[in-house]
């Protein structure tokens, strides 16, 4: 028998210990995790990179007008530059216009709005890299609503989006000029790139 005993936590024998500590372990956990959230905020996990999203059916890029959204945008247009920040966890991406600094959001009638603040979940996109190359928003409030325009450039309201249509579908490309800038975010530069070919393949 002394076996089970030795076995036993001799703090189970103090009558009430036990829910004290779990309370106790309850609160330091909550504040643990918020703490880590806010490092995980602090640190480097979050990646911001600036890049122009070229619509496929308007054939122009995303502008964040401030409140006003569209993808009227010319190569280069200020409006156009938009600051990504990525968090490493996830393909979970926050979008705000480098000039207005609005965040592209999504209200909960599918609307694409700009606004001010972006913490909310209706401005979280989820990225969806395609098939085809090209990429999706979908908004990681609203399910299955996307981040589309029509050949106009008027934003197409989220219940009216499918992942499949080309009004949904982006392509990333770097503001005129600023590709050298842009460097240090690329994990893999072409440089790279051709250097790892070039034994393989001499000549």
């Amino acid at each position: 028998g002394d076996l089970t005993l030795s076995g036993c936590c001799c703090l189970c024998a103090i009558p009430g210990l036990g829910s004290v500590l779990a309370a106790e372990e309850n609160v330091d956990f909550r504040i643990h995790v918020e703490n880590q959230t806010r490092a995980r905020d602090d640190v480097s996990r979050k990646q911001l990179r600036l890049y122009q999203l070229y619509s496929r059916t308007s054939g122009k890029h995303i502008q964040v007008l401030g409140r006003r959204i569209s993808a009227r945008g010319e190569d280069g247009d200020k409006y156009a530059q938009l600051l990504v920040e990525t968090d490493t966890f996830g393909s979970q991406v926050r979008i705000k216009g480098k000039e207005t600094e609005f965040y592209l959001c999504m209200n909960r009638k599918g609307k694409l709005v700009g606004k001010p603040d972006g913490t909310s979940k209706e401005c979280v996109f989820i990225e969806k890299v395609l098939e085809n190359n090209y990429t999706a928003l979908m908004s990681a409030k609203y399910s299955g609503w996307y981040v589309g325009f029509t050949k106009k450039g008027r934003p197409r309201k989220g219940p009216k989006t499918r992942e499949n249509q080309q009004d949904v579908h982006f392509m990333k490309r770097y503001p005129k000029g600023q590709a050298e800038l842009q460097k240090p975010f690329k994990y893999t530069t072409v440089t790279k790139r051709s250097r790892r070919i070039r034994p393989t393949h001499p000549g």
